[in-house]
């Protein structure tokens, strides 16, 4: 067993050259105001065995993305309907691991999440941040599947971790300023993610601000009790609410993010390719553009499944929260 994670956080101030300003949390708005921090989300019988519980319970798997492994254990589970259909959600990597029904405790967490929210979500990535070496680039989650109007959650077990948001490069509005040189300097915003968390992230942030887990190297000596409570390690549930769906046989797909919106139209899935390749150029227009025209872009669909990139250096890096 683990021990019980350390009430209240990192003292930031302290621990790191970091403007006050820009550290955020419970109570504040964060990015555009339509994300915001929930703290003991889970109650305390839960959440003080839901890291050893997720650790033994999730399967586990590595992930390749543009031929390297992610520096990070990966799972995904979901919701499986009555007649085997799952839903999917897409994001840039060689191919995502296997959509398993939720597990026990990942269950108990849904509901808690749905509760919080007032909103359904049928799909988790789960991954397992190993130390503080482990960490996700800045990116914004891809949106082709995530239903219009829903949010993204974030729910943090174990080690605390921060996470860094920041404006992108085109970003002309309130939050950027300008600085000396004429340029305009992206606004950056710092938000502690403490053991049994909720993030709850707004489509309107998603679309202006790249979001991070930043490697940690710090030695332990320097890092406070709730940074190295769990071994610091840390388990991530990001949950979705998913309008995009495969068959029972994983081969065909329909829905929001697809050619076919019905069932009954459903089309085969497409495996790497041209298709493949004007999917993941889409998803580096999403990730890069604050005023990202969604309808232009993914409104008449794709049914595209995995990716095989051909040159990886045409391609901003793009990966999921």
């Amino acid at each position: 067993m683990q021990p019980k994670a350390p009430s209240g956080h990192a003292d930031l101030t302290r621990s790191r050259k970091w403007d006050e300003d820009t550290i955020l949390g419970p109570g504040d708005k964060i990015g555009e105001g339509d994300t915001f921090l929930v703290e003991d989300i889970l109650p305390s019988d839960l959440a003080n065995v839901a890291f050893d519980n997720l650790i033994k319970e999730v399967q586990w798997n590595t992930m390749y993305h543009r031929g390297g492994e992610v520096p990070r254990l990966v799972a995904v589970e979901g919701a499986v309907a009555p007649d085997g259909s799952e839903p999917i959600y897409r994001h840039p990597a060689d191919e995502s691991p296997p959509l398993l029904p939720f597990s026990p405790t990942v269950a108990r967490i849904r509901d808690r999440v749905e509760e919080v929210l007032k909103e359904p979500v049928n799909h988790v990535l789960i991954q397992h941040y190993r130390d503080g070496m482990d960490y996700i680039s800045e990116h914004s989650d891809k949106t082709i599947d995530v239903v219009h109007g829903s949010h993204i959650v974030n729910v943090s077990i174990g080690a605390e971790r921060v996470m860094t948001l920041r404006t992108k490069k085109d970003a002309r509005d309130a939050h950027a300023h300008e600085a000396a040189n004429g340029r305009y300097a992206r606004a950056v915003q710092r938000v502690p993610l403490p053991h049994n968390s909720m993030l709850i992230m707004g489509l309107a942030t998603n679309q202006k601000w790249l979001h991070s887990i930043r490697a940690d190297k710090r030695i332990p000596t320097l890092k406070s009790a709730p940074e190295t409570a769990f071994d610091g390690a840390r388990v991530s549930l990001t949950f979705r609410h998913i309008g995009t769906f495969l068959t029972p046989d994983g081969n065909h797909i329909y829905g929001q993010g697809a050619k076919a919106k019905t069932r009954e139209e459903a089309r085969e899935v497409i495996r790497g390719g041209e298709e493949a390749e004007k999917l993941i150029e889409a998803f580096g227009k999403e990730n890069h553009s604050t005023e990202f025209d969604w309808e232009g872009t993914y409104g008449e669909g794709s049914d595209v499944l995995h990716f095989e990139v051909k040159d990886r250096s045409e391609h901003g890096t793009a990966k999921s929260a």
